[in-house]
């Protein structure tokens, strides 16, 4: 179905937009498509097709030729390369990164006066992403049954620009060791942490006070409405989740979380 929308309807839309102005029947002004937009939407139309290119493989055991046709890569559009690419991931992190320990995914959520900076300047939402983790990392380390000094806690974050309907909804996903790994007499040792309500609070409370004060000093919001926004009910739009935990020994469930 996507394919089909997209090789029926890209033409028109691009021709569309590069006439620019206001679009048909609508009030808003129509920009031109980023290069990079309609090369991912045409490599899209190419993707698996042999006539536009393809690798000969020979299995060994049976002597058999065959085909295999050039995907796109694209990082857009494409539902096959994207699934692709998820699935490769979640292995690589399972099998290679996390050590057979728990692990929790959690969700940090920013509210919408603030996504559209996040949207289009790398630098902000870097920043933001830098403060949830540390934030998190933080949280988990005082809520482990480990007294050293040195314990540390690590995970992956994960950006995700839309929501369930592929609306814009820029947040974080990040999936961490659900404790924290400290020098053991033995060698390292992994203490597991005791997430609970309070826990998730004060992350939430953390990621508010740091990600506000970041905007106010990048000048994006003045001091004025930073003070509103903390006045704000209902947590001032910052939501924080961490009810999902996978279990040491399920790598399936690790696996579905890091690709979540």
């Amino acid at each position: 179905m996507a394919y089909q929308v997209v090789q029926q309807n890209l033409e028109t839309w691009l021709a569309r937009r590069r006439a620019g102005g206001l679009d048909a029947g609508a009030d808003w002004v129509v920009d031109p498509v980023p290069a990079y937009v309609e090369r991912d939407l045409r490599k899209f139309l190419e993707c698996g097709i042999l006539a536009h290119g393809f690798a000969r493989a020979r299995c060994e055991k049976c002597g058999r030729d065959f085909l295999v046709a050039y995907s796109c890569k694209g990082r857009g559009v494409c539902p096959g390369c994207n699934t692709r690419r998820m699935v490769e991931t979640a292995a690589h992190m399972v099998e290679h990164v996390f050590p057979a320990v728990a692990v929790r995914q959690w969700v940090v959520v920013i509210p919408k006066r603030l996504r559209y900076f996040m949207n289009h300047d790398a630098g902000c939402l870097s920043e933001v992403a830098r403060i949830a983790m540390s934030e998190v990392q933080r949280a988990t380390a005082g809520a482990s049954t480990s007294t050293a000094v040195a314990a540390r806690s690590g995970g992956v974050l994960f950006v995700h620009r839309f929501g369930a309907t592929l609306n814009a909804h820029v947040h974080l996903h990040l999936c961490m060791l659900d404790g924290v790994v400290a020098q053991g007499r033995q060698g390292l040792v992994f203490r597991g942490a005791r997430v609970d309500e309070a826990c998730v609070e004060r992350v939430q409370a953390g990621v508010r006070q740091r990600v506000l004060g970041l905007f106010e000093r990048r000048g994006l919001l003045s001091s004025e409405t930073v003070a509103v926004m903390q006045g704000w009910g209902h947590k001032g739009g910052f939501s924080v989740h961490a009810g999902e935990r996978v279990a040491a020994q399920d790598s399936a469930g690790r696996r579905a979380s890091v690709s979540a």
